[in-house]
Parts: C-alpha cells; sequence; structure tokens
C-alpha cells in the first residue's frame, strides 16, 4: 500500500469516498488528494488540517476552511474566515485504517504544534462576549486538533497575571488569553516577575479576539493577510508557529511595568480610558468619545526626550540623558528588604547603558503622544503602519499642534495608517523614550492621563477618576526596549 516510487508519496490506496472509490494520497509535502465525480480534491495538512478521528471504519479528517459568500474554498491561499468542515474517507481493510492513521498521526507530530494550553477567559472585556466565543469557536477547534485544554475564567483585575507568577509552567506548550489585550499584558507582566522569568517568558503566548481593542491579535493576523476573526486567530494557535515580540520596561523610580502593545498620552489616551463611560458601545465608544474630544481639543505642556532609531537623527534637538530613574538600596528600611530581594530575581529591564547614547528632545505643548510596538492598536485603528514585532524600536507618533478640521481628517485615515502622512504629524522609530508629563495649556490645575495597553498608568490632578490609585505617579517616567524578548504564535513561521 505504501508507494515505493519516490520520496513525493508517503501512502497511497483506494478508499471510499461517499461510497465511491476512489486513490487517497498522503505526499511528503503534506498533500492529502483525492477525487470525486465533482473533481480533484486536496487539502495542506499543515494549514487546513486539524486532526482526525475513527468513527468505525472511517477516518474523518478535522479541517477548516475559508467560507466566501456562503461557499466553502481552500484555506491554502489565506485571507478569508475559517470554518470547520469534515471530510470522510474509508479505507478498504483494518491494515489500510491503521497505516493512514499512523501516517497522518505522524506527519501532524512533525508539526511541532501545541498539545496542552492554558486558557484565559476574561468575561467581562468588550461586549462580554468571550465565554460565548470560547464554547462557539475556541473549545471545538481545540478539541478537533486533540489540544488538551486547562480553562481559568478571569475574576478581578490582575488575577491572570496572579495565576501565571504561581503556575506550573512545563505543564504547557502555551497560553493563551480569549480577552481583549488587557489579559496578554497581564500574562506577560507575570511571566517576568517569575524568578524563572528568562525561560517562563519564552513561554508561547496566543491571543483570541473578544475585547475592545483587540490590537495584538489584528496586528499577528494581519501580518499574514488573515481576517482577525476568532477562528483564525485559533487556527493560527493550532498551527504553532511562532515570532518573536519586544517588549518594552516602563520604569519610574523602583516601580516598572511591562508592555508589549502602546503607550499614549495627550489625545489617545484620553479617548481610550475616559471613553470608558460609554463601554456598553463596544468598540464604537472610542469613535463617538473621540469626536467629542476633538471638538473641545486640548493640549498638553510637557517635554520628551529619546534615542532616535537609525534614520530618524534629524528629529527634536540634541539633549543629554538624565534619568535617575531608580531609588537607592539605603532608602529601604527592614520591612521592605526581603520583598526587595524578592524582585531582585525577576526581570529588571534591558541591561543598557543609557548616558552613552545619543540623546534628542522635544518640548511641548502636545495635543497627543503616542507610542507603538505593533501596527494595530484595535481592529479598526492602524497606529503604526511601520512597526516590526521584534525590531527593537517603538514607533512614536507624536502631534504638536493641529487645526480641528485637519485632526478630523487626520483620525478618519487611522483605518489604514494614512494618517502619519499628515504634515501635521511627526512618525519616527525611537529606541528609548523620557516622558515628563505636564499640565493642560489651558487649564493649569488640570494634568492628563498616562495610558498603558489600554489601562491607566497614572492620572494627573483633575482627571477622569482621578481619585483612584495607580501604579505610577502622574510624573517622568522611561522606557527602555527589549528586542524580541517574548514570544507569539502567529499565522506564519517569521
Amino acid at each position: 500500500m505504501e508507494n515505493q516510487q519516490g520520496d513525493s508519496l508517503i501512502i497511497s490506496d483506494q478508499v471510499k469516498v461517499n461510497g465511491n472509490l476512489t486513490p487517497l494520497t498522503l505526499t511528503t509535502e503534506g498533500k492529502l488528494q483525492w477525487t470525486t465525480e465533482k473533481g480533484q480534491h486536496s487539502l495542506t495538512v499543515e494549514k487546513e488540517v486539524l486532526g482526525f478521528t475513527i468513527q468505525g471504519s472511517k477516518i474523518i479528517i478535522k479541517a477548516v476552511t475559508e467560507k466566501r459568500d456562503g461557499i466553502f474554498c481552500s484555506a491554502s491561499a489565506g485571507g478569508g474566515a475559517l470554518a470547520r468542515k469534515d471530510f470522510v474517507f474509508e479505507p478498504l481493510s483494518d491494515e489500510s485504517l491503521h497505516l493512514w492513521c499512523q501516517h497522518l498521526r505522524d506527519y501532524i507530530n512533525s508539526l511541532g504544534r501545541p498539545k496542552r494550553l492554558f486558557i484565559f477567559v476574561n468575561p467581562f472585556g468588550g461586549k462580554k462576549s468571550a465565554l460565548k466565543i470560547y464554547f462557539d469557536v475556541v473549545k471545538p477547534l481545540l478539541e478537533d486538533a486533540d489540544v488538551q485544554i486547562t480553562v481559568q475564567e478571569t475574576k478581578y483585575q490582575l488575577h491572570a497575571k496572579e495565576v501565571v507568577r504561581a503556575m506550573d509552567l512545563t505543564k504547557y506548550d502555551g497560553i493563551v488569553c480569549v480577552s481583549g489585550d488587557g489579559i496578554l499584558v497581564e500574562v506577560v507582566n507575570g511571566l517576568l516577575e517569575r524568578e524563572d522569568w528568562n525561560a517562563a517568558i519564552k513561554m508561547p503566548l496566543g491571543t483570541v479576539p473578544a475585547g475592545t481593542g483587540n490590537g495584538m491579535v489584528k496586528s499577528t493576523l494581519d501580518s499574514a493577510g488573515e481576517p482577525c476573526t476568532a477562528s483564525n486567530a485559533v487556527v493560527a494557535i493550532i498551527r504553532g508557529h511562532k515570532c518573536s515580540l519586544d517588549v518594552a520596561t516602563i520604569l519610574q523610580g523602583d516601580t516598572k511595568f511591562f508592555s508589549v502593545l502602546m503607550f499614549a498620552w495627550g489625545l489617545v489616551a484620553d479617548i481610550d480610558i475616559e471613553s470608558e463611560k460609554y463601554r456598553w458601545m463596544g468598540s464604537a465608544r472610542l469613535d463617538f468619545y473621540g469626536l467629542q474630544r476633538m471638538l473641545c481639543l486640548r493640549q498638553y505642556s510637557g517635554r520628551i526626550s529619546f534615542v532616535p532609531a537609525p534614520g530618524f537623527e534629524a528629529y527634536g534637538e540634541p539633549t543629554r540623558y538624565n534619568g535617575e530613574f531608580t531609588s537607592t538600596q539605603s532608602s529601604i528600611n527592614p520591612g521592605q528588604e526581603q520583598h526587595v530581594k524578592a524582585e531582585q530575581y525577576s526581570y529588571q529591564g534591558p541591561d543598557v547603558d543609557l548616558t552613552n547614547l545619543e540623546w534628542r528632545t522635544i518640548n511641548g505643548p502636545f495635543i497627543s503622544v503616542w507610542l507603538h510596538n505593533v501596527p494595530w492598536g484595535g481592529e479598526g485603528t492602524m497606529a503604526a503602519p511601520d512597526a516590526k514585532f521584534a525590531d527593537g524600536n517603538l514607533d512614536l507618533i507624536l502631534i504638536k499642534d493641529c487645526p480641528k478640521l485637519g485632526l478630523l481628517a487626520l483620525m478618519t485615515n487611522l483605518s489604514d495608517g494614512g494618517h502619519v502622512k499628515s504634515p501635521h504629524v511627526m512618525y519616527l522609530k525611537v529606541k528609548a523614550f523620557i516622558l515628563e508629563p505636564g499640565q493642560r495649556t489651558k487649564d493649569p490645575t488640570r494634568g492628563g492621563i498616562i495610558d498603558i495597553d489600554g489601562e491607566v498608568l497614572a492620572r494627573g490632578n483633575g482627571t477622569y477618576k482621578h481619585d483612584q490609585k495607580t501604579l505610577m505617579t502622574y510624573d517622568k517616567l522611561q522606557i527602555t526596549m527589549d528586542q524580541g524578548l517574548a514570544t507569539l504564535f502567529c499565522p506564519v513561521q517569521q
């Protein structure tokens, strides 16, 4: 039954399809090929086959195909939303059935796919649809792929971070977040706060869109020309391809936070955070409140300093590094000593001498300061069209001054990244960054909001919910990059 004519065939044999005999072939390139009365058919195992089951004398191939205008097409071409589809083959003998199962299993195992996944489901994000997405899409696809699943619903903010800090990572091949971007950020911070952070951060991470923004999963899927759907995201995780991801360390005194998506101060942060009062609107809240903010435009005093990436040295004026971001050990009292020692075993940020780098500076006032690690800030916002996952840079999108009509035109181009071509926008890449935030120019009693990955990092006086506690104060802070520190599941190997 096994074909001995060359390396191109692994196995070829007669099987029944819908009661009709046809030759079925599995090639060394991973193509399943057969013929019916409708013509030639094929499945690419790596891209389209999730797994298989045995039902009596039949092999049921669990696959995904693209569904366009109600018609199922091959998923090999890419670009369409994926849907589950079964293909049934009936070998003519028990021996043939056994051989087909063996070769299919061996080929699928050779692809290096994850077999055990820990899944966080955030039932509170976006339109509160994560549980439905998990049961309707995520679970069935992973079961088709014979992936062992451990599920944890998040109960409160930072719950995922707590779980990740304590979990036995050797039991899993990856961590998946059925949520917006917030749970992914918690997971990254939890991994980097472990004593074994150096090994822990290599754990592949996946996201399934179930929040308001979904910027990370949109970026990974769009990089391969795939739509941002839950099914495409899950299939990308099942395939097991990986890419590296830069991680930013935000530092203020002894306080650290690790970011993977974006940092904002000014207009973008105000829209992102203050629009939470309209969360019931879903992602439409951002457009609705964005229009309000542009009509009542704010500017903020302050200063930014940065180390430009090669090719962007012309922006700003020369300056020197003046960090002083870490406090001395002498300020630690005995009650804090044990906590500080424990922290020292966790990730402390990239080891780089910032004093010897070529720093530049730009003074305010500013309408918006926006830094991005990946291209998409949300499913409809291509914030940084030139951003790369692991280039060691942050993309800085800076607006100092802009008339309201020009700003409205600029914001309407966010969906395709056209805003960066506006004469009112400075768009550059930076390797390190310092923000010295100031007050509103028209109301110096009020400060601004510093937004990191969709959450409030710091609030100034007189801001929305300014009485709530934040991780950092509304003061000078520093951002440095660690190139390719984390690992993501992605649609194609990078």
